[in-house]
C-alpha cells in the first residue's frame, strides 16, 4: 500500500500537471492543440506567473521543438515538468491504463479510475479521480479517452 505523505506528494504533482493541461486548453481557442507566443504570455499569466515578453519568447524558443512558431500540448508540458520527479505516480497510473484497457471500451470515467486505483491498493478518492477525468475531458462527455489520459503519464 502507498505512503499517505508519498500519495499525497504524487497528488499534488498531478494536480499541477492538470493544472498546466487545463490553462492550455482555455488558451488554445482553436482547439487545435498548439498556442501561439501571446497565448503563452496568457497561460503563465493565468498560473500566476509575472513573466516578461522577453521571458514569455524565451520560454517558446526553448519549448518549440520543431520550430514552428507554435507549441503543442506535448511541448507546453514538456517544458512545465522536466523538473517534476513523479516517476512513481507515472508507474501507477501507466498500471490503471493496463488495467482499464483491458475491458476495449478507451474511455475512462471517474468511478472507473477510482476502482482500478482501490484495486492497486492506493485510497485515492473518489473527488479526486472524478477531478482527474473531468480535467483531461475534452468534449465534456464526463469520460476522458485512454490517449488523453496517457498524455499525462508521458509527462510525469
Amino acid at each position: 500500500m502507498a505512503q499517505t505523505g508519498s500519495l499525497s506528494s504524487e497528488m499534488e504533482t498531478l494536480n499541477h500537471v492538470l493544472s498546466l493541461v487545463e490553462a492550455f486548453r482555455a488558451f488554445d481557442v482553436d482547439n487545435d492543440g498548439r498556442i501561439t507566443q501571446a497565448e503563452l504570455g496568457g497561460i503563465m499569466g493565468s498560473l500566476g506567473f509575472n513573466t516578461s515578453e522577453q521571458e514569455v519568447r524565451a520560454m517558446m524558443q526553448q519549448g518549440d521543438k520543431n520550430k514552428d512558431g507554435l507549441l503543442s500540448i506535448n511541448e507546453f508540458l514538456e517544458l512545465n515538468t522536466k523538473d517534476l520527479e513523479a516517476e512513481n505516480l507515472a508507474n501507477i497510473l501507466s498500471t490503471a491504463i493496463e488495467v482499464l484497457d483491458e475491458d476495449g471500451n478507451e474511455i475512462l470515467t471517474g468511478p472507473e479510475l477510482h476502482e482500478v486505483m482501490e484495486n492497486l491498493g492506493l485510497d485515492l478518492s473518489l473527488e479526486n479521480c472524478q477531478h482527474l477525468v473531468t480535467s483531461l475531458d475534452a468534449d465534456g462527455d464526463g469520460a476522458v479517452s485512454l490517449d488523453e489520459f496517457r498524455l499525462i503519464v508521458d509527462f510525469l
